[in-house]
């Protein structure tokens, strides 16, 4: 069996500008990483997934790189960097950043020089089009529409013609088709590892080749999304089999893929089997939307369809046994919190718990995004100009446009906001929830005095605990083989109310009950032999060869098939 060191970890994604201020100008920084280095060691983390904090004008929160060598002055210097990474290594914690791979900011050197001449040095760098002639006019050169709405091309005055650009206007996209962009990219992540990290979260990485240009056809939309003209194209592998034979092979880095664009699980495959020679993980996305989310305009009628949940990690757990390895996540910067999207707030904690266990118990490397630990929740948005996010406003005005009205239009974006996962982190209950001494650059979620990490800490039943429970289980414990490598097998697969499943290898068999109901439920364990209850967070009952389980009851049971 194959064995890398990021296999046996715990990952957690720090959000730079909403983690902690240490020097109180309002904004998450290096340093405050630094300080919360011990909170996090406690935790049970040993790797941690830093977000963007190149220099940058914050288009897009830092996804738009100015200067990939330089810490943006917000968040420190790079000596603070090194501080991190030092300081970090002794706790034998591990440091990813995110690399940036499909575009630039328009404020970049390269593409400052890009847009000054045809014949410019730096001109093949981006994707450059002069636009086609329609009824006498020119336009853009396909109707291909962004992500975050509107054409994906920008007509660019200066040298009269269009540059692609798939995210925001100020993000220009690099041309992968040119090698000097390769070696560019990879001389950036050689620096970056010389320089002490351990790996990379991949932004983007699916979107590096585009389709030949031509009209998305059949559309009465004027720029139509179709994720098939920029994501998941044949020649992205080619590309990544070459940052990996120069660069991630010869590092043993972690490599993480965010693979969107509705990648299949055979393509998921491609990317990170251990056979493909191109990554190490890739984050998918199909588990995050499986309620109602997108037909209701009230939180409290969200309803988790059980059985499909169940089917997309059935899915992604079977798809990928003995072919690669996957990461274990609720959620990230992009998407609502954890406890608006799928918990129970009648059950808060249960409910809390529950869906942490079903993540960490399965076969992968678990991530904790900020926050999740404690259960933060989405923020309750008043106004669409408490809105920080480009596409959440690209939102709004599109369900404006649907006929929503304000209010309504507002809930729907809400629900869905980028912006929840991106409020201060609540670490007590003084003024802005302890992040800052100061107003922050962003929102902090009033019931900061409720839900914050120092008031959890000393609460030895709260859900900050249970997770160092399921950190100290995986990590530390008897467990840990059956728990990391052991193999899964999801059973009671015809309820609709319970995903459970078997952790078995030759000294163990775990079985892993996670209730997503608000009602009692019984399951009959008549195929078991219960040895011992390694984790529970509620009063779990026994009667002959049945269990009852509270509403959101998850348990953790080692046992033995009965003869």
């Amino acid at each position: 069996m194959i064995k890398k060191w990021w296999m046996e970890s715990i990952g957690y994604q720090i959000y730079p500008k909403s983690f902690y201020d240490a020097n109180n100008d309002g904004i998450g920084d290096l340093p405050g990483m630094i300080e919360k280095l011990d909170y996090l060691n406690d935790l049970g983390v040993d790797l941690i997934w830093i977000g963007p904090i190149y220099d940058s004008p914050m288009d897009d929160n830092g996804y738009d790189v100015r200067d990939f060598h330089k810490i943006d002055q917000m968040f420190g210097s790079l000596e603070d960097m090194k501080k991190l990474i030092e300081k970090a290594h002794a706790l034998n914690i591990k440091i990813v950043m995110d690399y940036v791979l499909n575009h630039t900011s328009d404020e970049h050197r390269w593409f400052l020089e890009s847009r000054k001449s045809e014949d410019n040095p730096y001109r093949d760098y981006y994707i450059w089009q002069h636009g086609k002639i329609v009824d006498g006019k020119r336009v853009e050169p396909t109707n291909w529409g962004s992500f975050f709405g509107g054409s994906c091309w920008r007509y660019d005055a200066l040298s009269d013609s269009y540059y692609m650009k798939i995210f925001s206007d100020k993000m220009p996209d690099l041309n992968w088709r040119n090698p000097k962009v390769r070696q560019e990219m990879i001389d950036v992540g050689k620096w970056w590892l010389d320089f002490g990290v351990d790996g990379f979260r991949i932004d983007a990485v699916s979107h590096l080749d585009r389709a030949p240009f031509e009209d998305v056809k059949n559309t009465k939309e004027k720029y139509p999304l179709d994720w098939f003209k920029f994501s998941n194209l044949p020649r992205v592998h080619d590309y990544l089999k070459e940052l990996n034979e120069k660069l991630f092979s010869k590092n043993d880095c972690l490599t993480i893929g965010e693979v969107g664009g509705e990648a299949s699980l055979e393509s998921a495959v491609k990317y990170a089997g251990f056979e493909s020679n191109e990554l190490s993980m890739v984050f998918n996305f199909d588990h995050n939307w499986c309620n109602n989310i997108f037909d209701v305009l009230d939180q409290r009628e969200l309803v988790t369809d059980v059985n499909r949940l169940r089917e997309v990690f059935i899915k992604w757990q079977e798809g990928f046994k003995g072919l690669g390895w996957l990461p274990l996540n609720w959620l990230n910067h992009d998407q609502p919190r954890l406890m608006s999207h799928y918990g129970d707030f009648n059950y808060f904690n249960d409910s809390a718990k529950m869906l942490a266990t079903t993540i960490h118990m399965m076969r992968g490397t678990p991530f904790i995004y900020q926050g999740e630990e404690i259960g933060m929740t989405n923020y309750p948005f008043k106004d669409v100009s408490e809105f920080n996010d480009i596409s959440s406003i690209a939102n709004y005005k599109y369900e404006l446009s649907n006929g929503l009205d304000e209010k309504r239009a507002l809930i729907k974006a809400s629900m869905r906001s980028r912006d929840n996962g991106r409020t201060t982190m609540q670490w007590d209950d003084t003024e802005y929830g302890g992040f800052s001494k100061v107003k922050p650059w962003f929102v902090t979620n009033p019931n900061y005095k409720s839900i914050n990490v120092k008031n959890q800490l000393g609460d030895q039943d709260s859900i900050l605990n249970y997770y160092k429970k399921l950190t100290q289980l995986r990590r530390f414990s008897k467990y840990h083989e059956v728990i990391t490598y052991g193999d899964i097998n999801f059973v009671y697969k015809t309820s609709t109310k319970v995903i459970s499943y078997e952790r078995f290898n030759n000294d163990f068999k775990l079985l892993v009950i996670n209730s997503y109901s608000d009602q009692e439920e019984t399951l009959s364990i008549k195929n078991y032999q219960v040895k011992n209850i390694v984790l529970s967070n509620n009063d779990i009952r026994f009667d002959q060869d049945k269990i009852y389980l509270r509403p959101y009851s998850a348990v953790v049971l080692e046992v033995e098939e009965s003869i």
